[in-house]
């Protein structure tokens, strides 16, 4: 059965209470539990407006069969830092990233009727940007239990702004310092990075949310799951888009 809004508020209510925290928990109490994509999206916008932070940004894929993948980036999890601090588990040495595309919204895609075409979201972009998505490791979960939970996001990372159009693949390589470099064909899983932003833009329209000057959303990783170590410089180069360097730092949580 569908949750009631006492559970919504219930489950809304602990996942504030891990965030503010900073410490990861169980699954859900049964008594809370989202099993259907719907509840796990109300719960998740409860999350939202119970947090009181500012969404920065959103991270979104077209709809799958048994998947719903959109979720706010709140504005702290942010960071344009050379040397990047997130909360990790006490003694972890590694951080998962996505390496991925950030378009930075220049103008506002506001809620109404009407649908936007792809023109318009395209004329509402200021700025496209390398970044890497900065992964949560509660994985494992059931799909609607990570959506209540922002689906794995744990941060944003910001990189430069392209110095060419996105496009749906390049070469991609990375170097964690003191180790040998790596290589990769990095390839868009929506054939495109634009077309998770196209279905984003109306689906939050439809329910009356929308989109935000300066907001950035991620729309997938070109190469899956990346494993660095913490407090080593990575270099990477999205060969012909931008080049950067990043470390990451966690605080004992």
């Amino acid at each position: 059965m569908p949750l009631i809004p006492e559970q919504i508020t219930q489950a809304a209510a602990e996942l504030i209470r891990r965030r503010n925290s900073e410490k990861p928990g169980p699954r859900l109490p049964e008594s809370c539990r989202p099993l259907e994509l719907e509840d796990a999206w109300q719960v998740q916008q409860a999350v939202t407006f119970g947090l009181g932070q500012a969404v920065g940004g959103w991270k979104a894929s077209p709809p799958s069969p048994g998947k719903l993948v959109v979720a706010p980036i709140y504005q702290p999890g942010i960071s344009r830092a050379t040397v990047s601090t997130a909360p990790f588990p006490a003694g972890a040495d590694t951080v998962k990233v996505e390496p991925e595309l950030a378009f930075v919204l220049a103008r506002d895609l506001p809620p109404r009727e009407q649908a936007y075409t792809e023109a318009e979201i395209d004329a509402a972009i200021g700025a496209v940007h390398a970044a890497l998505e900065i992964c949560a490791s509660h994985t494992g979960l059931p799909f609607a239990e990570l959506l209540a939970d922002g689906v794995v996001n744990n941060g944003l990372w910001l990189g430069p702004e392209l110095g060419a159009p996105d496009t749906a693949a390049f070469e991609l390589n990375w170097q964690i310092e003191g180790e040998p470099a790596q290589n990769a064909q990095a390839q868009h899983p929506n054939g495109h990075p634009r077309t998770p932003l196209y279905w984003l833009a109306n689906f939050l329209r439809e329910r009356g949310i929308g989109l935000q000057a300066g907001q950035a959303v991620i729309t997938g990783s070109y190469a899956g799951v990346l494993t660095v170590p913490m407090g080593k410089r990575t270099r990477f180069d999205y060969a012909g888009l931008a080049h950067f360097e990043v470390a990451f730092r966690g605080r004992a949580i």
